[in-house]
């Protein structure tokens, strides 16, 4: 079995050298030249391309919510969609697009489309009747009462697609490096291409940790936006 090839680090440690599980002396040399980059670029993709399709989705779900034949097609392509592979999907975009950051943003927008929608789809329809009713009786308008009434009601479960949607986000931009060296998945790639243990799991640990910490901060954000629906828990 050939020997893994190590990159150069210069004076590399016997644990670098020796290509041992883990080498923290590795990853305190690297974390401002390689590592934190990484990271940064991987917040970015994942920053935009949720941002892009909580737009799309949202927009789409309250035009669903108006017009009821808006929801299947949409609907339908979105599915479509989501059930490509993601290097299928990249392979796919490459010859349109080419190598670039607009290709896998495509890809990763693409993928949240479904989710938010339907979520948000969800939360406005969860609306309880009698609540809808009221809203009427006190005069106020559709528009007003869709702002007022529906889209506070149906935060909880907005926020819901949006961690499903963050995570994933997450996970998938690692495949991007396949079509751009951006994100955690770029040490990654470079070091399954060399067998380079502690580089593969410092960019493993650092992507697990960024889905961890995102999914704990959508829910904080969601208990300070819909304080009644933790009381209602409580109860």
């Amino acid at each position: 079995m050939a020997e893994p090839v190590i990159p150069d680090f210069g004076e590399a440690s016997d644990c670098v050298a020796e290509n041992r599980l883990f080498c923290p002396d590795w990853v305190r040399e690297n974390w401002d030249p390689v590592l934190q980059p990484a990271l940064v670029q991987h917040i970015y993709l994942t920053a935009i391309a949720v941002g892009v399709g909580f737009v799309i989705s949202v927009g789409a779900a309250l035009l669903a919510h108006r017009l009821s034949h808006v929801e299947r097609p949409f609907a339908f392509l979105a599915a479509v969609i989501y059930t490509i592979p993601s290097l299928a999907l990249f392979q796919l975009l490459v010859p349109v697009t080419g190598l670039t950051v607009t290709t896998v943003e495509i890809a990763l927008v693409s993928y949240t489309v479904l989710i938010l929608f339907r979520n948000t789809l969800t939360g406005l329809r969860s609306v309880p009747p009698e609540v809808l009713e009221a809203a009427r009786g006190m005069g106020l308008t559709r528009n007003q009462t869709l702002w007022r009434v529906e889209l506070p009601l149906a935060l909880p479960a907005i926020v819901a697609g949006l961690r499903i949607a963050v995570v994933s986000t997450i996970a998938l931009a690692t495949v991007a490096a396949f079509v751009v060296s951006k994100g955690l998945g770029g040490p990654i790639l470079g070091a399954l291409r060399l067998d380079f243990k502690t580089e593969i799991i410092a960019a493993g640990v650092l992507a697990v940790g960024l889905a961890v910490v995102a999914d704990v901060l959508l829910v904080l954000v969601e208990r300070v936006v819909t304080p009644w629906a933790a009381t209602r828990r409580t109860a």
